[in-house]
């Protein structure tokens, strides 16, 4: 390629046919030909008539050289001028490729991976070794290289962590000189400096980093009562964002319940305020910024904005001028920055659906039966001793954790029992384990226990002398807690110390700070319940062993510590992947790096350019050559004219929403044969099976059916137009994210038109369909904007029964109940046939069930099935009737009810007479 500048020229040999303007223009000078002056006496009589052609003497200049600029561009347009071209520079020696591999970089993943690609292909065609390195997920040994064609198959299993990159052994380094390529995350890292040097020690090292803004939220908390959300930009965007805040609705399906713009001033740095009903602001599970695949770009929340409902009643009148003795004062002192709360009697606040009600010294309980069953459907009910406590007959109360001795004792005074006593440190089984117990906290009366064999089991706190202060009991969903002192200073000095608001929040009752110390957390073990991956989604943490309070208090996300909701007794904390108190800086680098994919131009061809304007230019040489002669205007012109015009708008013309953003080539695969299709989830293990039992299936049909399908293909739910498609499989999981409105939207046009969709939860081993597995409530959240008719399990007379192979069940992997659109309910028996009259020439829009009929259909390259269905010969042949089954499910796509046209086989025999 010959370079001039900026561009290149794929054929500069044609640019020679340049040198030949000079002598076009002077035969396009001599075109027409100048007049010579003659004097003819007779040219006398020809005044006063009127010419209608006119004829130029000479051609003006400047249409002289539109002609030659439009020969010129036609010229340099077939010489194949390229801007930017980009020019490979054949590497030598090994290539190591260095990822950051960071939440920073899952933004636009796919774009680092076809540059890894296209690395390890340029090395593969050299015969260079080559090795990969994930820097948030270091190697612990030192890395060889190897093949650059086998680590190419090994790149969909790279993915990015949702942590930064780790701190990495520069011994760990392959042996000898190499050359290297970084893939940055575009963020500055304390920890490159030392990995660079070593890298440029043993060759040249190239940064590919794209010149993108990485954005990231921080932890939420509550402030003014508005949720507010810290956000960091690493360069300020030239664009706002939307940011979602995303949670479930009163039916259970996850959507966006508010939204805020996120815009950047003048300042890397802003917070989004979301103010918000506090039964709305409970509900929200998550803050995203919309559209951005990324960890950082997720905000999960916890107890930390989830302010709860409490309800504080008290069995006495509040003192006016003595609030410090009113029952109520502390707690009121203590929940008010953190709970909302609510007054008023037993029923209305039970009318209210609090989420902890508070009872101190209260002793006869109006609502006792009422109270009961909020408990036992889960609420919190805690109790504070006092006298009226002390002096009640409690034989009746059934909400007490503990059974209560008449009267209590008095430590302290001139007739008490002794001296005033200290708490005990908090056993490791109790919710206030790790918190520090003052010394000035001392105890002087209180209410007894009964001495019973199961007792210690209810203690969760007592004194020195072993006696319980306060006592736990499960009772239904829900728990009662009783503090065996008053929620005043009257019996004690613990409503005067900072432990009794940390007491409180240690039960849930309320709102924890949005940054835990490392003392609200100590003590305890924290199990993760979902974690983030490096795209920002949610997944079942599974077996994943919990961790020390003390290192989730320090918030620092890492392999050993994954960001994600974990759990201890009733409280939840988050930790998100951008750590407290972070920073985004953008990278910079040595000047002797080079750095692509940050300040270089794309490379544009022009050629088609530059033949467009030449013939832009022939059309305005025609238009003036007509206006130079007098024939422009007139009705002929002005036909020719509008036709024109009509080409141009029809040119112009907005596309047509169907196929036109589908790769041509992939729409006249899908739309010239019969193509089975399989919705993505997510998880690439899932996907796989998918494909594969989808293969396997169609070899199936191949085999023993006139069709022929064409290979099986994943949908692009954005871009493909799914009528292309015959058939969608769509496995569910848990954890699967829902398509857009506008994705839905095409879903529901696929099924309208006559598609069908196999929606498949995979849990029938452990589950029947529609029961409170995580896939399954995942289905009915994903099914909800769906236009789907009313269901039915599959009856006996469907036809999907007969529409290849007479069938009874519809095994997959496993044996389980699906579900069709229901028959009409006006559907009746034929006369002499065994099944009903249900031939509307419909097909069921949609079947679901959980019998896994990927992993039963699946094939590995050879053609052998890839996991095994029940046991033995009887497992092979529920294989064989799960064929059976994916050969009737197409049938049926393919050609409708027409195997109900027999319920009409009576009648025809009638009218022929036989």
């Amino acid at each position: 390629m010959w370079m001039l500048g900026p561009i290149g020229f794929t054929a500069p040999w044609l640019l020679l046919g340049l040198a030949a303007l000079p002598i076009i223009w002077l035969i396009l000078r001599a075109v027409p030909p100048a007049p010579i002056r003659r004097r003819f006496p007779g040219v006398a009589l020809l005044l006063g008539l009127k010419d209608e052609e006119v004829q130029a003497a000479r051609t003006p200049w400047w249409l002289l050289a539109l002609r030659l600029l439009a020969l010129a561009a036609a010229i340099i347009g077939f010489a194949g001028p390229v801007l930017n071209p980009q020019r490979a520079v054949p590497g030598t020696g090994p290539l190591l490729i260095v990822a950051d591999g960071s939440w920073a970089s899952a933004r636009d993943w796919p774009r680092r991976v076809e540059r890894m690609t296209s690395a390890l292909k340029d090395a593969q065609q050299a015969g260079r070794p080559a090795a990969v390195i994930s820097l948030a997920d270091p190697p612990p040994a030192q890395v060889s290289f190897t093949d650059a064609g086998a680590l190419i198959q090994s790149l969909p299993g790279i993915q990015p962590q949702p942590w930064a990159p780790q701190s990495f052994d520069a011994a760990n380094l392959p042996e000898g000189n190499f050359e290297t390529l970084w893939l940055s995350d575009g963020l500055a890292r304390d920890s490159r400096a030392g990995v660079l040097t070593a890298l440029e020690a043993r060759g040249p090292v190239k940064v590919w980093q794209p010149q993108l803004p990485v954005l990231a939220l921080g932890a939420a908390r509550i402030e003014d009562g508005a949720l507010v959300v810290p956000a960091l930009a690493s360069t300020i965007p030239p664009s706002p964002r939307d940011v979602a805040a995303v949670g479930r609705d009163p039916a259970g399906i996850e959507r966006e319940l508010a939204s805020q713009p996120l815009q950047f001033t003048d300042s890397r740095e802003t917070e989004l305020r979301f103010d918000l009903p506090p039964e709305l602001r409970n509900r929200i599970t998550r803050i995203e910024i919309t559209g951005m695949r990324s960890a950082g770009a997720v905000s999960l929340t916890d107890d930390a904005v989830k302010r709860r409902k409490v309800a504080i009643l008290s069995g006495a009148r509040d003192r006016e001028g003595l609030e410090l003795l009113s029952p109520t004062h502390y707690l009121h002192q203590a929940l008010a920055p953190t709970a909302d709360l609510i007054e008023g009697t037993l029923a209305d606040v039970l009318t209210a659906d609090p989420d902890v009600i508070i009872l101190a010294d209260m002793a006869d309980l109006p609502e006792q039966s009422k109270l009961h069953d909020w408990v036992e459907k889960g609420g919190l009910l805690i109790r504070f001793a006092g006298p009226r406590m002390a002096n009640a007959d409690l034989d009746a109360d059934t909400l007490l954790p503990v059974q209560l001795r008449a009267g209590g004792r008095s430590l302290g005074g001139t007739m008490s029992w002794g001296d005033p006593r200290a708490l005990a440190p908090f056993p490791e089984n109790s919710p206030f384990a790790g918190l520090q117990v003052p010394d000035d906290v001392t105890v002087k009366a209180q209410v007894m226990a009964e001495p019973t064999p199961d007792l210690s089991e209810h203690t969760i706190a007592a004194l020195t002398d072993g006696t319980p202060l306060v006592t736990r009991a499960k009772m239904g969903q829900g728990a009662v807690v009783l503090f065996h002192v008053t929620a005043n200073a009257e019996w004690s000095t613990l409503p005067l110390s900072l432990l009794f608001p940390q007491m409180l929040e240690r039960l849930a009752v309320s709102a924890r700070p949005a940054a835990p110390e490392e003392a609200d957390l100590a003590g305890q073990t924290w199990v993760p319940q979902k974690l983030l991956d490096g795209f920002g989604r949610l997944q079942d943490a599974g077996a994943a062993a919990g961790v020390p309070g003390e290192e989730l208090a320090k918030a620092e996300p890492g392999p050993k510590l994954r960001p994600g909701i974990y759990t201890a007794e009733d409280r939840s904390v988050a930790l998100n992947a951008l750590p407290r108190g972070a920073t985004l800086s953008p990278a910079s680098w040595p000047a002797n790096v080079p750095v692509e994919g940050a300040f270089e131009q794309r490379e544009m061809p022009l050629k088609g350019w530059l033949l467009g304007a030449a013939l832009v230019a022939l059309l305005i040489d025609i238009l003036a050559t007509l206006a130079l002669s007098g024939k422009l205007w007139g009705p002929r012109a002005m036909k020719a004219a509008a036709f024109g015009a009509a080409l141009i708008l029809a040119s112009f013309a907005p596309p047509q929403a169907h196929a036109e953003d589908m790769d041509p080539a992939r729409a006249i695969e899908a739309a010239s044969n019969v193509v089975l299709a399989a919705m993505p989830t997510g998880d690439a293990e899932v996907d796989r099976v998918s494909m594969a039992g989808l293969k396997g299936l169609s070899q199936v049909l191949n085999r023993r059916t006139t069709v022929e399908p064409s290979a099986p293909m994943m949908v692009d739910l954005e871009n493909d137009d799914l009528a292309v498609f015959t058939f969608i499989y769509w496995p569910i999981t848990a954890d699967q994210p829902a398509p857009s409105p506008m994705e839905y939207a095409k879903l529901n046009r696929y099924l309208r038109g006559g598609g069908m969709i196999l929606f498949d939860t995979r849990d029938a081993d452990i589950a029947g369909f529609g029961e409170a597995t995580p896939a399954g409530k995942r289905l009915q959240a994903l099914a909800a904007p769906l236009d789907i008719p009313p269901l039915a399990p599959i009856p006996d007379d469907h036809v999907l029964t007969r529409t290849f192979y007479l069938l009874q069940d519809f095994p997959g992997r496993y044996d389980g109940t699906i579900w069709v659109e229901a028959p009409p309910a006006d559907a009746e028996r034929a006369e002499g046939m065994p099944f009903r009259n249900l031939n509307d020439d419909g097909v069921t829009p949609v079947v679901i069930g959980g019998n896994d009929w990927a992993s039963a259909w699946a094939v590995d390259d050879r053609g052998m099935p890839m996991f095994p269905v029940g046991r033995g010969r009887t497992g092979e042949r529920q294989r064989e009737i799960a064929d059976r089954f994916g050969v009737n499910l197409i049938m049926h796509v393919l050609t409708g009810n027409y195997k109900s046209d027999q319920v009409h086989v009576p009648a025809l025999l009638e009218r022929l007479g036989q």
